[in-house]
């Protein structure tokens, strides 16, 4: 999911060589950002910080495979000049993600050992979300670096390896609602009038074809009264 897609950067007309190239980077940030709307991966979402373009927060939440009903959370940044060859994207983890492929002490995604060499002309944003989540469908570890330990006990003790993923998944859970100050991509704990209108909403449209928006807020009125 791509929300809050940034509007094309102005070029100034007395702007220096440096500036228009720069001007040209952001410019084609927005234009993968946008790109994302329809191409992301399924399950995986990224929002842009609300004062840097090139600094992005992200979930992901895993629908089946050894880390099923996992929800990660992730930061995404750019190099200043991103979109120039060999400056590869970060991401880090703020979920505590036992992975082969991330490092476990600073929750970085290994993604130089994925892409040894960054060519903008093949690599982009969604490229490097679609690695985030085949990590997480991985069977084999082979050409996983960031994580020594956990590559090792998956080929010798997969049970042992197991529930390590079993845990990880059960802290993503639990920490679902604990959100970075100035993520822009939060949860909240459901309030008891969201679940009211819920279920008025189930009760009262049955038909998705019946819908109105006379009808909807009607249901949000009798909410706020509860």
């Amino acid at each position: 999911m791509a929300e809050g897609t940034p509007s094309r950067i102005p070029i100034s007309p007395i702007a220096s060589e440096e500036e228009r190239e720069q001007a040209l980077r952001d410019y084609k940030v927005t234009i993968e950002y946008k790109h994302l709307k329809s191409h992301a991966p399924g399950g995986v979402y990224l929002i842009p910080a609300i004062d840097n373009l090139r600094s992005f927060f992200g979930i992901i939440f895993i629908r089946r495979g050894p880390y099923t009903n996992g929800i990660f959370k992730f930061q995404l940044k750019l190099p200043p000049k991103y979109n120039d060859v060999n400056m590869w994207p970060q991401i880090t983890f703020s979920s505590y993600v036992y992975s082969p492929y991330v490092d476990e002490a600073t929750g970085s995604l290994d993604l130089k050992s994925a892409y040894a060499k960054w060519d903008p002309s093949r690599h982009y944003l969604v490229t490097v979300l679609t690695y985030l989540k085949k990590i997480f469908y991985a069977k084999n570890f082979a050409d996983a670096k960031a994580n020594v330990a956990a590559k090792e006990l998956a080929e010798k003790e997969p049970e042992s390896f197991r529930k390590k993923i079993d845990a990880c998944v059960r802290e993503s859970q639990k920490n679902m609602y604990t959100n970075d100050p100035d993520s822009t991509a939060k949860f909240t704990e459901e309030q008891v009038s969201h679940r009211v209108l819920r279920d008025l909403l189930k009760h009262h449209i049955r038909n998705e074809s019946q819908v109105t928006k006379q009808s909807v807020l009607a249901q949000i009125d009798k909410a706020r009264k509860v």
